[in-house]
């Protein structure tokens, strides 16, 4: 029998862990870096997760030590978020950072008030007590990020300064109660903090006994033996876009089950240009089972006469559940949904504060988990990016999917700016392929995070030989990020765009102009729609 993919049950949800593995657990209590604490816990090759600070938890053998984020509140604020750090650290070593270690503070008596001189940005650490084990192997003077209002004044009887700042009195203290409980006021997860990583890892090996055991083989091991527990000999259909997540995601899979993965990859008539046979012949190469299915007349039809970008997103994302399902129904005895899930996702659908304000809907194509009645497959759930990339590698997923940059769901479809015709991508394919390949050959391309053109809907005058042109500006756009969260604009050589803009012009015509985009995210966003 066909899966129902229209059922109105929500369908049963079943997220890989490693359960058996040592972890940290990070409370979130709102900051804005505590995506940042998590990745400097997993460079250092032990695994953590992120909670909000009110999720109960439970308290296993594998769960090694306990973070305290920071947070925008201040904690004497009258429903400032709190959690009992006394219960904590009676059963595991406890590291608070900021308002995590105000919070602790506060907890055993000390004095926590607005400082009289708001200290933000760099500040020098001036170690009191070189011979701790958090503190080992950092320079007596080290140059720490500040990022509060409020300030320690006064510790509670019993615990230690460990340093200062020229500012503040206590910028790390400890105590030993239970378990060692240890607090820092400035932010050893962020870039500015110099000996931040170092002091994470002291924290992690020193204090809490972690084995830094977390790498891309034993992770791949694991989840192929898990993806084998939870799929049986049961069947497992995927939707593949050719982009990192759900390429290593599907590689995953198929070491676990083979053919019985069955992968779709939808043309939807925006992809860039050759691309859709390119991933086509990288996945028969990496040996997966994968349909091709060409969709790109549908969509064109659909698109025409909607300029509107919500319009463009939504349209695209109807029609890909809609060609996904047809597809799909032809396969008999699917029970699971492959998705390219990872960690970000999954932290920013859980907000400590509530649902946050919609900029726009999300690139990439969502809906099928909503629609289709069947249990989720979601391999990469626990992993960031750069960790997803790594993995990729191990599994040996050729360089030219690992390494590519995030491209969006709607495809071109939203670096048109206005309605979408086929010519007109033609024309951005073109545009967007000198670019790009211009990008690799140089090799720039692997020192920015995205970069892509986008075809305005203006035309210029233009002057070409002898003759007057009234043709199409296209808008070259690159940026420098870690996550996507924020982003700067890339800083391309001149004389390289010099030689991008006359390759554009002289060889796509239609276009007589080409301009370069130098705004940063925020206030302006990665693509322009």
């Amino acid at each position: 029998m066909a899966p129902k993919f229209l059922s109105p049950q929500k369908p049963k949800l079943y997220y890989l862990r490693r359960i058996m593995t040592e972890r940290i657990l990070i409370l979130d209590f709102g900051s804005q870096y505590t995506q940042l604490i998590a990745r400097a816990v997993r460079e250092a090759n032990v695994y953590c997760e992120i909670i909000p600070y009110s999720k109960p938890f439970e308290i296993d053998s594998n769960l090694k030590g306990i973070i305290l984020s920071g947070s925008p509140f201040s904690v004497n604020d009258q429903n400032a978020p709190a959690i009992s750090v006394k219960d904590l650290v009676k059963k595991l070593p406890v590291l608070g950072i900021c308002y995590g270690a105000q919070l602790t503070a506060k907890t055993y008596g000390g004095r926590v008030e607005k400082s009289s001189k708001r200290e933000y940005g760099r500040a020098s650490m001036i170690v009191q007590n070189e011979t701790d084990v958090l503190l080992k192997g950092i320079s007596p003077k080290s140059q720490v990020w500040m990022s509060h209002g409020d300030s320690i004044l006064e510790l509670p009887e019993g615990f230690e300064v460990l340093a200062t700042t020229e500012s503040i009195p206590v910028a790390a203290f400890k105590c030993n109660e239970e378990n060692p409980l240890y607090g820092l006021q400035f932010h050893p997860e962020v870039y500015h903090s110099t000996e931040g990583k170092q002091i994470i890892k002291n924290f992690l090996v020193n204090i809490c006994g972690c084995s830094q055991d977390w790498t891309p083989a034993h992770f791949i091991t694991d989840t192929v033996a898990r993806l084998k527990e939870q799929i049986g000999n049961r069947k497992v259909i995927m939707a593949l876009s050719g982009g990192v997540d759900s390429t290593v995601a599907a590689t995953l899979i198929h070491k676990a089950i083979g053919d019985r993965l069955h992968g779709i990859f939808v043309d939807n008539g925006v992809l860039r240009k050759n691309e859709f046979q390119e991933v086509l012949d990288t996945y028969k190469q990496l040996g997966l089972n994968v349909k091709g299915i060409d969709a790109s007349k549908l969509f064109y039809k659909e698109l025409k006469g909607n300029p509107e970008p919500e319009a463009k997103r939504k349209i695209i994302g109807r029609l890909f559940i809609e060609v996904f399902q047809e597809e799909a129904n032809k396969i008999e005895g699917i029970e699971l949904l492959g998705q390219g899930t990872i960690y970000p996702d999954v932290i920013e659908s859980v907000s400590v504060h509530g649902p946050s304000v919609t900029i726009k809907s999300h690139h990439n194509v969502g809906g099928l988990p909503e629609k289709m009645h069947l249990e989720l497959v979601e391999p990469l759930r626990y992993l960031f990016k750069d960790e997803v990339r790594k993995v990729g590698r191990e599994l040996g997923i050729p360089s030219n999917l690992i390494d590519r940059h995030p491209f969006p769901g709607p495809g071109l479809a939203i670096r048109i700016l206005g309605e979408v015709t086929e010519e007109k991508v033609k024309l951005l394919q073109e545009a967007d392929h000198i670019y790009i390949n211009a990008l690799k050959e140089t090799g720039l391309y692997a020192t920015v995070w995205q970069a892509g053109a986008i075809l305005l809907p203006v035309k210029s005058v233009g002057v070409m030989g002898d003759e007057r042109t009234y043709e199409y500006t296209v808008a070259l756009r690159a940026v420098t990020s870690v996550d996507g969260m924020t982003a700067d604009w890339a800083h391309l050589p001149y004389d390289f765009l010099a030689d991008v803009s006359n390759a554009i012009i002289n060889n796509v015509r239609g276009i007589n102009r080409v301009v370069y985009d130098i705004s940063s995210k925020p206030p302006a966003t990665i693509e322009w729609e």
